[in-house]
């Protein structure tokens, strides 16, 4: 495959480099990490350039294609970027797009692409795995009805969404895969609540608990009993897109470390004139550039619609292994000053752990490739 960015991609880089250089300063990031809440008017900003239509088709009201969003999401990454995107656009988005009938598409996508709806997943518990067996919250039918119980934890921008689709088991089965149903309901609906749970990124995430949560038959996504099956190429698109933002990040890092070791003198040199300085930023260009290639990799299978699984597993674990090498050897060459809460260097290194964590971590990934073979 081309690894090179066609015309239509350069454009939208250039697009999102440029509106984040200039609304997204180190300031407004140091804001974002202490705030409870997003920046509702530089959401609004995100949606009038369209961003947030981007990987939904245009009958829905978006534009571009699934590498389109990947673009947009590495260039996130390079500025640490904390905001519903990832939750809405990869999460939200793409689980209608799987599972969503005509009508919920048609409800919920434009809305979503015109920033106006902000949709996100609930999937993971106390186990924080994403594995059907972890699944416990329970929808019990009650006429035409459904009763949800349970919690759910570490939902991304849960108290910033407008709805939220619950993947609750609705029958037991000895194939754990069977019995899980999507539902998507209405974030103020009665006997749901939100807790904000404290994250070392700055990430916005909330503990959902369910109690006697009834919806309609109507809320269902997809098919009863198979909603593993939408959320296995859901899962596939969100560790695509966490490469991407942690492809970002391990590029402005090594960008972090380049600048600091030109300007910083020792014994009468730049610490880049030392060879251990040099070897370092070598290894980090390697990794990021490795990490960067096999996440457009993975992303262009599914792009294509061809098998990714595997390719989205090893995507994630290559990457996160790579990310903490580029991070260690970035505080190496920073020295103490990396760690300051001055410097914005530790914010990188802190949103690269989330990022690697979510959906499953190198550990998880690895197993997963396992199963694949």
């Amino acid at each position: 495959m081309d690894f090179a960015l066609n015309e239509q991609q350069e454009m939208i880089q250039s697009l999102a480099r440029d509106f984040l250089a200039d609304e997204y300063t180190d300031n407004v990031l140091k804001a974002a990490v202490t705030e409870d809440e997003y920046n509702a008017e530089l959401w609004q900003k995100i949606a009038a350039i369209n961003l947030t239509g981007l990987g939904i088709p245009e009958e829905y009201g978006g534009f571009g294609d699934f590498l389109d969003l990947v673009v947009v999401l590495e260039e996130m990454g390079r500025v640490c970027f904390i905001s519903p995107f990832f939750s809405s656009v990869v999460l939200g988005a793409s689980t209608i797009l799987e599972a969503g009938s005509e009508e919920q598409k048609q409800q919920y996508l434009p809305a979503i692409a015109k920033g106006q709806y902000i949709v996100t997943l609930a999937i993971t518990e106390e186990s924080d795995i994403c594995i059907p067996e972890a699944i416990t919250v329970k929808a019990v039918q009650q006429g035409s009805d459904y009763v949800i119980n349970g919690r759910k934890l570490f939902v991304t921008d849960a108290q910033a969404s407008d709805y939220l689709i619950c993947a609750a088991r609705t029958e037991d089965s000895e194939d754990t895969e069977r019995g899980i149903t999507l539902f998507i309901l209405d974030i103020n609906t009665n006997g749901l609540s939100i807790k904000p749970l404290q994250t070392i990124s700055g990430d916005k995430m909330g503990e959902v608990v369910f109690n006697n949560v009834s919806v309609g038959d109507d809320s269902i996504m997809g098919e009863k009993g198979n909603g593993w099956s939408y959320l296995e190429k859901v899962l596939q698109k969100a560790n695509a897109t966490r490469c991407a933002e942690i492809v970002g990040l391990s590029r402005q890092a090594l960008n972090l470390a380049l600048e600091y070791a030109k300007e910083r003198i020792a014994f009468g040199h730049p610490i880049g004139a030392f060879q251990s300085i040099q070897h370092r930023c070598a290894d980090m260009l390697i990794d990021t550039d490795g990490a960067r290639f096999i996440t457009y990799q993975a992303a262009w299978k599914i792009n294509e619609g061809l098998p990714a699984a595997r390719g989205a597993a090893v995507a994630k674990a290559w990457v996160s292994q790579a990310s903490r090498r580029v991070m260690k050897s970035a505080h190496q060459v920073h020295g103490a000053i990396g760690f300051s809460e001055d410097h914005i260097l530790h914010y990188y290194t802190k949103k690269a752990r989330v990022a690697e964590t979510g959906f499953g971590d190198t550990d998880f990934q690895l197993e997963q490739i396992l199963k694949l073979y």
